[in-house]
């Protein structure tokens, strides 16, 4: 473990900006790595083995470069690859995400809670087992929105079409009789405020960021003291598109390294590929 280390953060694109925000909130002063997969995004609805093969690369990636925690800030990647990363890195706390059906469970008054999700998270191993243990006496609507992703990449959630496409998801949940609505996609909480204004004022929104925010700071591994230094922000998309985008979504103005993925399923450090490793 370095002398002075950072806290990495993946994500697929934007979503874990979300997350990131609240890590920030809490801990302004340890410097953070953050990792855009923008090329491969979004995650899902790929295969879970496929997104699993990405999230290692990337932690790799992030511990090589300091990293004494690294946060799964997407839930399509922790479903995929939470439980095989904690057992390759043993010495490092991996935190993922886990969708919050406990606290909407514990809140709801109607007995029925919505969660707003993806592909990947709905049919994971990890969502299962949350609904087994917290969710036996209630009633869970879950609503996969993909196109969801799309909108706050593409910054587009005030368009009259997409508050078509967001209502057209959350009515759904509303229409059940659901009162909390478990927002399992880190780019969701960035589409708040529509969510909020189409559930009305009776519904609660729940954001887990800042409970995995509190879990970062609990698993920093006692005696290593942050890193001197800024935050560090990594794409292996657009990097001038996220530069944007933090500007956008989290107010920050900050350079963007871009990072090519290999043939070889590793990541270097330069501009995009000339025949990137595309997954499909």
């Amino acid at each position: 473990m370095p002398p002075g280390a950072r806290i990495g953060v993946l994500d697929s694109g934007v979503g874990g900006l979300s997350v990131l925000r609240e890590i920030h909130r809490l801990l302004p002063d340890c410097p953070t790595l953050y990792f855009a997969d923008q090329f491969h995004l979004p995650y899902g609805p790929r295969d879970p083995e496929q997104i699993s093969a990405f999230v290692t690369a990337i932690t790799r990636f992030l511990i090589e470069r300091g990293a004494a925690v690294v946060v799964v800030a997407c839930n399509a990647a922790s479903a995929a690859s939470l439980f095989d990363l904690r057992a390759q890195y043993p010495h490092i706390p991996i935190v993922g995400m886990e969708p919050a059906v406990k606290p909407a469970v514990e809140a709801t008054r109607s007995g029925v809670i919505g969660v707003l999700t993806t592909q990947a998270t709905a049919e994971g191993t990890l969502y299962r087992r949350v609904l087994a243990r917290y969710a036996s006496n209630v009633r869970v609507i879950t609503q996969v929105a993909p196109e969801l992703v799309r909108i706050v990449e593409e910054n587009s959630q005030h368009a009259p079409g997409s508050r078509r496409i967001i209502r057209g998801y959350v009515q759904p949940l509303l229409d059940a009789g659901a009162d909390q609505i478990a927002l399992a996609c880190t780019h969701f909480p960035f589409l708040w405020d529509a969510i909020q204004e189409i559930a009305g004022p009776d519904v609660h929104l729940i954001d887990p960021g800042p409970a995995i925010a509190r879990q970062t700071a609990r698993v920093w591994p006692a005696g290593v003291a942050p890193a001197p230094g800024e935050h560090t922000y990594y794409t292996s998309g657009d990097a001038w598109k996220l530069r944007s985008m933090l500007n956008v979504l989290a107010d920050v103005d900050a350079p963007v390294t871009p990072v090519r993925w290999l043939s070889d399923g590793e990541l270097q450090v330069g501009e995009a590929s000339p025949d990137p490793v595309s997954g499909e």
